[in-house]
């Protein structure tokens, strides 16, 4: 496949981000007056919209209690757990040489634009992507295929020169929902079956499996 565009998950492929979203979690919960699950018990939560993940772990449907929880998770994470986080090892000379092999490279991620702005920032990324998109804190493009939508519209990208690369099932699905190609990595979230299982086209194990699987030789 010949590719001209790579975008790139946050949470999970450039980033490790557990100890913010786990720890944002468990404030929200406590808040509310739930016990929260061990640290170990969230990893499910990592990836997926914030709205999904306080749904399934409040057992609700409820709107009004589902956005409580998911204001008192951004009180903590805006100040604190935007920062409990770390890159990935080789992430930077990844995106380094796929750049100078010609692609363009952009962040794509469910989370909110304001909060992957300064996270990308705070690691000296910013000059290493054509772009940083992610969704709006009211909702909107945190559903991966609304997300990628946006980006090829907006970049005037042929969804047949794109590829994916990201961690969990929603990256592949958003992926397969605009016929582009896409790299499911195993060192992040998610396994490699369930990579496999939503039609990833290549896995990678470790970040430097990457360039080798875009790069034309």
């Amino acid at each position: 496949m010949l590719f001209n565009a790579v975008l790139f998950d946050l949470d999970g492929t450039l980033t490790d981000p557990k100890p913010g979203i786990t720890g944002c979690i468990q404030y929200a919960l406590s808040e509310l007056g739930y016990k929260p699950p061990d640290a170990d018990e969230l990893n499910w939560c990592i990836g997926p919209p914030l709205k999904d993940s306080f749904s399934q772990l409040l057992n609700t449907l409820d709107g009004t209690v589902i956005e409580q929880a998911i204001s008192l998770y951004r009180h903590r994470f805006a100040t604190i757990g935007l920062f409990e986080n770390s890159l990935y090892p080789q992430i930077s000379e990844v995106i380094k040489t796929i750049r100078f092999a010609g692609y363009k490279t952009f962040v794509a991620t469910s989370k909110p634009y304001i909060y992957a702005t300064r996270i990308i920032e705070h690691f000296g990324l910013s000059l290493l992507f054509d772009g940083v998109y992610g969704s709006e804190l009211e909702g909107t493009r945190s559903i991966k295929s609304n997300l990628i939508q946006h980006i090829l519209l907006t970049e005037n990208l042929s969804p047949s020169t794109v590829v994916m690369v990201g961690d969990r099932s929603h990256d592949i699905i958003g992926a397969k929902h605009h016929q582009i190609a896409s790299i499911g990595v195993t060192y992040g979230y998610g396994t490699e079956e369930e990579l496999k299982a939503h039609g990833a086209d290549f896995i990678a194990h470790s970040p430097s499996d990457i360039p080798k699987l875009i790069i034309r030789k």
